[in-house]
């Protein structure tokens, strides 16, 4: 995927209907040892500030289209759960409100076929004429037992950073799982990189895994973080060892803070870009408190992958031996979602997100330009706020997402609409739990981003997430009830 970088969107601006609440968070800190990851960041990737205006709420009469790739990164939720945990505030530039609400489970229908079914469903807000519009897209899963063979270069970091407990310790611990998970027909390389990258073990058969486990012991570390000559080397594995009826994919192991060779965002990316166009796809599994949030992101959105971010033994265990495994195919390329919205009924919107995913309409249909790799099973959520023209009724948007089959890349698409007698009459009231839920973890996103009373100040986003954990015996909205009082200790 290659994007236009955009600056981060001013968020719920539609919500204030929800409640009124002032606020301001708190500061976060470095390491000793290292230069703070926004520092490093800085040097990485660039900034939200420095990409141009934010994006405005959007009138209808000049701009009823929404387009944009779909993403599937959670990596934004994973790191600044790991932050306020640890008592300190997210740096607003990590926080990306789509990934957080695609981190959370979602209860759309499955197709039946490669494609995608089309979910659109939406309420009323407590202020008048306000509204929210989910757009939610989903892929059917499949039996990793029934799956294509894989080819999987693992690059790992073993720069010193990476000494520190819950980074390579995490890391080679996952490796040893997925091993033990893979099937006889996949095959496995490995690279390690510090001042250099080295080649542990070339592509081998999961039939050699004592083989390739020993190589996994091999990892050590010491040195820099050399991140161009791991990611180089990596990828000339790959290629060399392409197998056309396989899914061929490397993933970087990696706290992503670059201090070697190449360190500038652009350089490395560059290179990345050059063999995605080679149909070899990138995994990027951040680690560390320290991390190189935007370059791991720039690196997965341009090497046609995703991102995800792990900080415990159980979060490398859910990445490595259950969602990997089941998810190694590439279900569809190159996707892209429209949302067309009428202008009689609505008069403005906003994209909640996605803000370095945004396209202009005529590319939605010019398959020459990248939109987002997505595989099986894995479900995408757009969320946006509406304001509606008092007493208009009839069909209020429609929906399209439009994707390539990975081999043949013809194009399909698929849609659906919605009436404003489909909105549900309150957003807490008889409304789908998963899309109360899905607002609730919006809002807190951009209040955390924003440091803004945007719907819900935190008290009342603590009081609806208690309520759905509840409804919905779900661990993660649990979870977010305990980081919202993490926000509410810290700010």
């Amino acid at each position: 995927m290659r994007f236009r970088p955009l600056a981060i969107s001013v968020g719920l601006a539609a919500l204030l209907g929800l409640a009124a609440c002032g606020g301001s968070g708190g500061s976060t800190s470095g390491s000793a040892a290292r230069a703070p990851a926004s520092d490093q960041q800085r040097r990485l990737a660039p900034s939200a500030s420095a990409a141009g205006p934010e994006q405005a709420e959007q009138d209808t009469t000049t701009a009823q289209i929404s387009t944009f790739a779909l993403d599937v990164d959670t990596a934004s939720y994973g790191y600044a759960r790991r932050t306020l945990q640890e008592g300190r505030w997210p740096a607003p530039g990590e926080i990306r409100p789509e990934e957080w609400v695609n981190a959370f489970r979602q209860d759309y229908e499955q197709p039946s076929d490669d494609g995608f079914t089309v979910h659109v469903d939406g309420a009323r807000l407590p202020a008048r004429d306000e509204a929210v519009l989910r757009v939610g897209l989903q892929t059917r899963a499949s039996d990793s037992a029934a799956r294509r063979p894989a080819n999987l270069t693992f690059v790992v970091d073993v720069s010193g950073s990476m000494a520190e407990a819950g980074r390579l310790d995490l890391v080679k611990s996952a490796l040893h799982k997925l091993l033990d998970q893979l099937a006889p027909g996949d095959q496995v390389s490995l690279v390690s990189f510090s001042d250099e990258a080295k080649l542990l073990a070339s592509m081998t058969p999961l039939t050699a895994r004592t083989q390739l486990h020993a190589a996994v012991d091999e990892l050590e570390t010491s040195g820099g973080t050399n991140l161009e000559s791991g990611m180089l080397a990596g990828y000339r594995e790959a290629s060399g060892a392409f197998r056309p009826a396989a899914t061929n994919r490397v993933v970087l192991l990696s706290d992503g803070l670059a201090n070697q060779g190449a360190t500038e965002w652009q350089t490395i990316v560059d290179q990345v870009k050059e063999y995605a166009g080679k149909q070899v796809t990138l995994l990027t599994v951040g680690v560390g408190r320290d991390y190189g949030d935007e370059l791991m992101e720039q690196l997965a959105d341009n090497g046609d992958g995703m991102a995800v971010y792990v900080d415990s033994e159980q979060e490398a265990e859910k990445v490595f031996t259950t969602q990997l495994p089941a998810t190694i195919e590439v279900r569809a390329r190159d996707a892209k979602a429209q949302v067309v919205f009428n202008p009689s009924v609505v008069e403005s919107y906003q994209l909640i997100g996605y803000d370095n995913r945004v396209m202009s309409a005529e590319e939605f249909r010019d398959d020459s330009r990248d939109g987002g790799e997505i595989g099986p099973g894995h479900s995408v959520t757009a969320l946006y706020a509406l304001h509606l023209k008092p007493g208009a009724r009839g069909q209020l948007a429609q929906a399209t997402v439009r994707w390539q089959d990975p081999d043949t890349r013809e194009a399909a698409e698929s849609g659906k609409s919605l009436q404003t007698g489909d909105l549900n009459a309150s957003i807490w009231d008889k409304t789908p739990v998963r899309l109360q839920v899905d607002v609730v973890v919006a809002a807190f996103a951009v209040y955390l981003r924003d440091r803004k009373a945007f719907g819900l100040d935190l008290p009342a986003l603590r009081e609806h997430a208690a309520r759905l954990a509840g409804a919905s015996e779900d661990p993660m909205v649990t979870e977010l009830t305990t980081l919202i009082d993490k926000a509410r200790s810290v700010g």
